[in-house]
């Protein structure tokens, strides 16, 4: 349901997945994208594939297992985090819990029932972090890299970490254009930062591309 979930479904829609889950626990969200794909499904986009909506919580080890054994899904592309650092830095408890629990219990999950590929959306926060966003993140990445030992042979669990991602949600730029709207200031980190973004459908791209060839 969120920006990058939602652009996966579009692409794999128009790439022509047979079958497509959607899954998260914004109902809200989860009903947009949903009406969203089946409006391009009439306009003869991916009119074959099966959309089907699902409503659940990654933090519920349980379900999580049940669900995925339920679906039998060849690939999970893996978009769910809180992700707004100064937010999280005053949330310590709830980033490890959505984020690193979750991220356990849905690879635990995709060992148990044998899914082929994972992939992990993960950021460039988790190089050397200094936020609990970014260490949340990093070890989401380990887990990865251990459940890639653990997986049968022909099996490819990996991530990928994105940078600014223009207009996603968490990205920077929507509160740069509100400062510059009121007449600044621009609150960035020093004067010789440089930043750099990609669009939603070049990061999804990447992700499919990492999904693809591993």
């Amino acid at each position: 349901g969120g920006s990058i979930g939602s652009e996966l479904a579009r692409q794999l829609l128009s790439g022509g997945a047979e079958r497509i889950y959607l899954f998260g626990h914004g109902e809200n969200s989860i009903y947009q994208i949903d009406r969203e794909l089946r409006l391009l499904q009439e306009g003869g986009v991916g009119e074959k594939a099966t959309i089907v909506p699902v409503i659940g919580e990654l933090k519920d080890r349980e379900y999580m297992r049940y669900i995925i054994r339920q679906l039998k899904c060849d690939v999970v592309f893996h978009a769910a985090a809180y992700k707004h650092v100064p937010l999280m830095e005053a949330n310590p408890v709830a980033v490890v819990e959505n984020n690193v629990f979750g991220t356990a219990n849905i690879l635990d999950a995709c060992l148990e029932s044998g899914v082929k590929r994972f992939v992990l959306i993960s950021t460039d926060k988790a190089v050397e972090p200094v936020s609990i966003y970014g260490a949340s993140k990093m070890l989401c990445e380990r887990l990865v890299l251990e459940a890639a030992k653990k997986a049968r042979g022909d099996s490819s669990y990996m991530f990928v970490r994105f940078g600014n991602v223009l207009g996603s949600r968490g990205s920077i730029l929507p509160l740069f254009i509100d400062q510059v709207k009121k007449g600044g200031p621009v609150t960035v980190t020093d004067p010789n930062m440089v930043r750099y973004f990609m669009t939603i459908p070049e990061a999804c791209s990447l992700v499919l591309k990492t999904g693809g060839v591993g």
